[in-house]
């Protein structure tokens, strides 16, 4: 698995983790949303990512958009 593949993972799994807090619990679970959906943005206009930083550190390879 490359790094951008585990980001684009990592941030699908987040996004419908806190849709299900936010249907089962309480509706401010969705700023959880908000914030991977701000982070998505940020990065692709910046190339920073720190999820990617953190994915590079395990030892995942390069590749994709987080190269």
């Amino acid at each position: 698995m490359t790094v951008g593949r585990a980001v684009t993972l990592f941030a699908g799994v987040v996004i419908l983790v806190s849709l299900l807090l936010a249907w089962q619990f309480s509706p401010y679970w969705l700023w959880l949303t908000a914030f991977v959906g701000a982070n998505l943005v940020q990065s692709s206009f910046t190339g920073f990512c720190p999820a990617a930083m953190i994915f590079k550190a395990m030892g995942l390879k390069s590749g994709g958009a987080f190269a």
